[in-house]
């Protein structure tokens, strides 16, 4: 077995915008007369898609919305979302991530985001990046699938990069997770994918306890290292 394939969070691995994402479900709340609880975003919304986070802070608050209207809600944010990002000069790319990304490339390994943001958002801020080439496959927010933790956005990217190159084979043990959340390195190992945990949303001791490896920064990660592991569990 070797390493096929490096699956990436994006929200808090990518780009360092989950105070914006706060920032616009606590406005959504009160623009509902609803009031925003300390540690609530934490606790439900980290690593989950607008829709799971919604839903569930909405029926906490004995809210039970129509499909059509919580996708109006979700579109509201997402405008919102791409005035923030319009307003920033630069965009909060986390340090040294675009050159580790490039370097997987160049690796000839494939690359794919698995998240719960909405594919347009994602767009825009890879576009801005220069990194819309390096990734073929997006499984986002938008799918209908269930949010992380559950483990089917992983395995729709697995399935989607097999059907891109039905030649690699790929399994979801020949790939490698890289996330910031419980929720996200919890879809991840459900999914038979080993996990990179980083310290960017939570401290490394919390996340040491649940990913394969674990880093403060994802420059830190010793990509070569991971490759000799699965290299040794293939043999």
């Amino acid at each position: 077995m070797s390493l096929k394939a490096v699956l990436f969070d994006f929200n808090g691995v990518i780009i360092n915008d989950e105070p914006i994402h706060e920032k616009l479900i606590n406005q959504l709340l009160i623009e509902d007369n609803l009031r925003p609880k300390p540690e609530e975003f934490r606790q439900i919304c980290l690593g989950r898609s607008d829709r799971a986070c919604l839903n569930e802070l909405l029926a906490e608050r004995g809210r039970v919305l129509s499909e059509a209207a919580l996708n109006r809600l979700i579109a509201r944010k997402a405008m919102a979302y791409q005035q923030e990002l319009e307003n920033l000069e630069k965009l909060p790319i986390y340090p040294g991530v675009q050159d580790f990304i490039f370097n997987i490339r160049a690796s000839q390994l494939q690359l794919a985001i698995v998240s719960g943001a909405l594919h347009a958002e994602i767009s825009l801020v890879l576009s801005r990046s220069q990194l819309s080439e390096c990734f073929s496959v997006i499984v986002s927010g938008d799918e209908r699938v269930p949010s992380k933790p559950e483990p089917d956005s992983y395995r729709l990217a697995v399935e989607r990069l097999n059907r891109q190159c039905p030649s690699l084979n790929l399994k979801p043990s020949e790939c490698l997770a890289i996330e910031d959340t419980f929720a996200g390195i919890a879809a991840a190992k459900r999914a038979g994918i080993p996990v990179v945990g980083v310290a960017n949303t939570y401290p490394f001791h919390m996340l040491q306890r649940r990913a394969n490896w674990t880093v403060d920064y994802l420059t830190d990660l010793e990509l070569d290292r991971v490759c000799q592991v699965y290299d040794h569990t293939a043999a």
